[in-house]
């Protein structure tokens, strides 16, 4: 068997996914284990791969490939969200390129085109995802507009219909006029802004006088139907009964009084649009002031607009501002900062809206999902500060405007069969309506051409709430095997961005449907910025391409990057330099893995003790990382797992336990030391492989012949066992004991092929169970005890024991006192200086605490590195 020189990433990359897929390890069955499952956090459809993704898909294989080695029945369920709004946008945009409006296609013409997009864009990302080495069951990848998926929402809407917890209204909704849809209070972002405040005049009817208004938007005055005053503000009261005109369109108004407006806010009156401000509106409801909507669906005036109709209200905004300046109506303008509503997805400022639309009843539904995660603490969000922006949000929520003014989504299950607004039924299917069509207006005669369908669709978050359930049929079909099986999920791992719009609605979800949990942990990461902090974007060009760097890097080489930088909900501070300390750690294990198959081995030879305790020592060593390794998992502290790991297979395994058992050189290692180091390997390899899957498997494979049974991702975690730490905390000592030798030989130019001579005063009593060690790695030949200091020798300490190289004869004695009197003048003169610092009344009465404690350990080193120069003086006079 020939292994090469380097570790071929990309080579070995293909080949062992291709294997994994070839012999579906991936893929999952109800069986008699404990399933863990996991449901991925369905990306948008027509998306690609940025470093989000990678992060939060890496945390995902290395939870799900952990419990696969851990002997459960694990099943990670891929799949895609419709994203309405983004999807319909891009589709919208590829129609008008070429010269077709969605206005000119039928709702089926139209999804057709959108199935067309998605089938040719979507699902892109999965295919990105298995580069990462993600081993999703590819087998049960979902899409929200599934017809199963589809039908899982219709039951669902119904369902919530049906008892009474959705409900269609009149109301103030967010509109975004690029998507020309509503939006939830969830997906407005609030920016500050600064625009003008425009003060306008109002001429009261009969009249010379006028009443100066202030507003941020003159656009909205041809929808002004009321002028409101404080009623207990003097400066108005004589306008009681009157009546004011509108600038430009010269329609008459009333003037209302009402005590919401504040007397002391500007001019302490308010121009009433109840058709563009919830408030307004409030205001229109008490008054029966008239509503009028001055806008189209896309932002632009319409025929209220007078002479601006089809322009858009920005480019308006500075026209109605010139034109009320001339003819006399703008009193003056000041610069003014507030906050605008923007749309999440299209980033258009939002513009306040009447509508009839779709809401779900949120109050009591909500219960539940409080309940068991602030309270009961059956759900258990990671890290657990969490837990406050999720009480804030459920303990404010409002109900939920599920319509969207969108074809592409599930099409509302609302039946019209007449033009009122209560001529409706709700029903899965137009058969259904139409018997209850017929029932509800007693009109046996109805056909199914009578009745319309809503032409709205619903919230992509309303399908996606049913996504842990929906995955498994579990609303279709709740009794079914693989539902009863993998429900409730174990852990979701997703961005605290969207803890309200999807978390905590598939936890309401999960309890109204099931009365269970949907899953018992959240482990939120955190956003992944670059080194300065900033939020990768393409526009800031700080956001690099994560295929390429799985090509510069290798895939393992990213994951581990990326991982060691990842504590739970911190923000990621990426830097390319990571994912090269990743492919660092790559080449350090496979030139391990060269070293062990490069020995010759033999039977003949007996066990050294050297390799006898640092077999004891590593499997010690082994066992207290992997208590270090459950704790950390427990706690979804994977960066701290990881890093865990890395200590133990890099300082470890490779600086240390590898140079233990080395042979000498050229000669064999005998078999039982070889094979010792093959099953610690091996059990590094499976400690490894859900971080680094690709090049564990590679190793395994080649340590030795396997079947596909016997292949590395479906192996067995190593068992845990009691161990002593005693072995642990001895070879500590025996690692000072290793570089005091080494530092000597280093700053006396003794070769290591020079064998010396080592004694040792052992005031500690400490363990001599690793002086086979010592002697091996230090090149000594002949370890003594002594009780008495050693003349003509260099020393050093380790703790309260000294040790005594000889040197007589292997250097200049003349120079080295010298040097050792520089010394130690040095020390003495820096001891000085830190005992005058700490004898100082006012430092130490003032200085914090910690700064104490790091002088007096200064003081420490410096009087015990002095005693061990006089000491070494001493032996050299």
């Amino acid at each position: 068997m020939t292994i090469p020189a380097q570790f071929d990433a990309k080579t070995i990359e293909n080949k062992w996914y291709d294997y994994w897929m070839k012999n579906n390890y991936f893929h999952s069955e109800p069986d008699h284990r404990t399933p863990y499952t996991i449901v991925i956090p369905p990306p948008n459809v027509t998306g690609v791969l940025h470093m989000g993704h990678m992060m939060n898909n890496t945390i995902q294989d290395v939870l799900i490939r952990r419990a696969r080695l851990k002997g459960f029945n694990a099943c990670w369920v891929p799949g895609t969200d419709h994203a309405s709004i983004a999807t319909e946008a891009k589709v919208v945009a590829k129609l008008k390129s070429e010269g077709i409006n969605k206005s000119d296609l039928s709702r089926e013409e139209f999804l057709k085109h959108a199935y067309d997009w998605t089938d040719k864009y979507g699902g892109t990302i999965l295919e990105q995802l298995k580069q990462l080495g993600c081993s999703c069951d590819w087998d049960r990848t979902k899409f929200t507009m599934d017809p199963d998926m589809s039908a899982s929402v219709i039951k669902s809407f119904v369902d919530l219909y049906n008892k009474g917890l959705i409900y269609r209204g009149y109301r103030m909704v967010n509109w975004d006029p690029e998507a020309k849809t509503t939006l939830s209070d969830e997906e407005v972002i609030y920016e500050e802004r600064q625009g003008k405040l425009y003060f306008l005049k109002y001429k009261i009817v009969d009249s010379t006088e006028f009443v100066v208004v202030a507003t941020t938007r003159p656009e909205t005055i041809f929808g002004d139907t009321g002028l409101c005053f404080h009623p207990d503000d003097e400066r108005y009261q004589h306008l009681k009964g009157k009546k004011a005109i509108v600038p430009i369109c010269n329609r008459e108004i009333p003037v209302v009084f009402d005590d919401y407006i504040d007397m002391e806010f500007g001019t302490g009156s308010l121009k009433v649009t109840p058709a563009h401000d919830i408030n307004d509106k409030n205001i229109g409801e008490k008054f029966n002031l008239e509503i009028i909507d001055v806008f189209n669906d896309d932002g632009t005036l319409n025929s209220f607009g007078l002479h601006y109709q089809g322009k858009d209200r920005f480019v308006v905004r500075d026209e109605i501002a010139n034109e009320l300046g001339a003819i006399g109506a703008l009193a003056k303008t000041e610069v003014y900062l507030n906050k605008v509503g923007t749309s999440e997805r299209t980033k258009a400022v939002i513009e306040p809206r009447l509508s009839d639309q779709w809401f779900l009843k949120m109050e009591d539904l909500v219960k539940p999902a409080i309940k068991s995660v602030l309270v009961d603490g059956e759900i258990k969000l990671h890290p657990t500060r969490f837990n406050n922006t999720y009480a804030h949000w459920l303990n404010n929520i409002r109900d939920w405007n599920i319509s969207r003014q969108l074809w592409w989504g599930q099409q509302i299950p609302a039946y019209f069969y007449g033009d009122g607004k209560e001529d409706f039924v709700v029903a899965e299917n137009i058969d259904e309506a139409l018997a209850l069509a017929k029932e509800k207006t007693s009109n046996l005669q109805l056909l199914t051409s009578d009745l319309r369908q809503d032409v709205d669709a619903l919230d992509t978050w309303f399908s996606s709430w049913l996504w842990p359930m929906s995955v498994f049929g579990g609303i279709i079909d709740p009794e079914n095997e693989d539902f009863k099986y993998y429900y409730p999920t174990n852990d979701l791992v997703t961005g605290p961005d969207i803890l309200f719009f999807w978390v905590a609605r598939m936890i309401i979800a999960g309890y109204e449907y099931t009365g269970k949990k949907p899953f018992t942990n959240v482990y939120l990461t955190g956003l992944v910025r670059d080194k300065q902090r900033r939020k990768m974007s393409k526009s800031l060009g700080n956001s690099p391409e994560p295929l390429e760097l799985i090509e510069k890097f290798g895939a393992d080489g990213v994951r581990v990057g990326l991982l060691l930088s990842a504590s739970a909900g911190n923000d990621i501070m990426f830097d390319e330099e990571l994912c090269n300390q990743g492919k660092g750690f790559t080449n350090k294990i496979w030139n391990a893995f060269k070293l062990i198959k490069g020995w010759e081995v033999s039977d003949s030879i007996p066990q050294p003790e050297s390799s006898k305790v640092a077999i004891e020592w590593y499997e010690a060593k082994l066992q207290q990382t992997l208590l270090e390794i459950e704790d950390n998992f427990e706690k979804y502290r994977i960066s701290d797992a990881l890093m865990g790991i890395y200590k133990l297979v890099w300082d470890d395994f490779c600086s240390w336990f590898l140079e233990m058992i080395k042979p000498a050189y050229q000669q064999p290692i005998d078999s039982l030391t070889l094979a010792k180091a093959i099953g610690m390997l091996e059990n590094n390899m499976k400690l490894l492989h859900p971080f680094m899957p690709f090049l564990t498997e590679e190793i395994w494979q080649l340590l030795a012949e396997r079947t596909p049974d016997e292949a590395l991702i479906v192996s067995t975690w190593p068992e845990m066992k009691p161990f002593d730490a005693k072995l642990i905390t001895d070879f500590e000592n025996t690692i000072d004991v290793i570089s005091g030798i080494r530092t000597i030989r280093k700053d006396k130019n003794i070769p290591f092929k020079d064998a010396i001579e080592l004694k040792a005063i052992n005031n500690d009593a400490a363990s001599t169970y690793f002086d086979a060690v010592v002697t091996k790695l230090g090149n000594i030949i002949s370890l003594e005890y002594v009780s008495d200091k050693v003349d003509g020798a260099l020393s050093f300490r380790v703790k309260s024991n000294e040790y005594f190289i000889p040197i007589i004869g292997n250097i200049d004695v003349a120079a080295e006192i010298e040097k050792l009197n520089t010394e130690l003048i040095y020390t003495q003169g820096f001891l000085k200086s830190v005992q005058n610092k700490l004898s100082n009344e006012k430092f130490v009465n003032g200085a914090p605490e910690k700064v104490l404690a790091n002088e007096r350990q200064k003081e420490a080193d410096a009087l015990a590195k002095i005693e061990t120069i006089e000491q070494s003086l001493a032996g050299l006079k």
